[in-house]
């Protein structure tokens, strides 16, 4: 297919902030208690994405902003109902169940990011919440802090597979896509 014929979706910063979070929560969830300087760093690095992206969903080209994908939770359900199916539209933009994803993994994202802060600041009396989180309470912030991690790190297969079974639905690479930014036009 002839360049010209592709259409622009993800633009170059969406690009560098997905591709990015990748690298900084699989930094973040393998190094955990063993190297703590390189976790902090690398969970500093996916809240600071997680701001960007906060900001980008508003201000973000079209296909970015989230009032053009986020739907409502009965879309979303009746749209991976046509999943499981394999009988999807295609969208050139996110479609609903991916919206849905983004909407929990930027959640989790960010109790993860939080809850981290929090065991930061008991365990280390440094950081965002340092002097703010009792230490007392160290063990219980660990154990949100994980469930979260984990609870992403499930979020983020969940997801692989939908890019999987949508790329080979609609017969197009997505990951290629959000590599270099571009998909087909819409079929006619």
């Amino acid at each position: 297919m002839k360049s010209q014929e592709l259409v622009k979706v993800w633009d170059l910063p969406l690009r560098i902030f997905h591709w990015l979070l990748v690298a900084g929560f699989l930094v973040a969830y393998l190094t955990e208690d063993d190297l703590l300087t390189v976790h902090v760093w690398a969970g500093y690095l996916v809240f600071g994405l997680l701001l960007f992206r906060l900001v980008w969903g508003f201000i973000g080209n079209d296909y970015a902003r989230f009032s053009n994908f986020i739907c409502s939770p009965v879309k979303s359900a009746a749209y991976f109902k046509d999943l499981i199916a394999l009988n999807t539209k295609r969208y050139l933009g996110h479609n609903p169940a991916g919206a849905a994803m983004i909407v929990f993994l930027l959640l989790s994202l960010i109790m993860t990011s939080i809850t981290g802060f929090a065991v930061y600041g008991a365990d280390q009396g440094a950081g965002p919440l340092a002097n703010v989180i009792d230490s007392r309470n160290e063990k219980l912030w660990e154990e949100v802090h994980e469930f979260f991690a984990n609870f992403t790190l499930f979020l983020v297969f969940a997801h692989v597979a939908g890019v999987i079974v949508e790329s080979f639905i609609h017969r197009e690479n997505l990951a290629r896509a959000m590599w270099h930014g571009y998909k087909r036009p819409e079929d006619k």
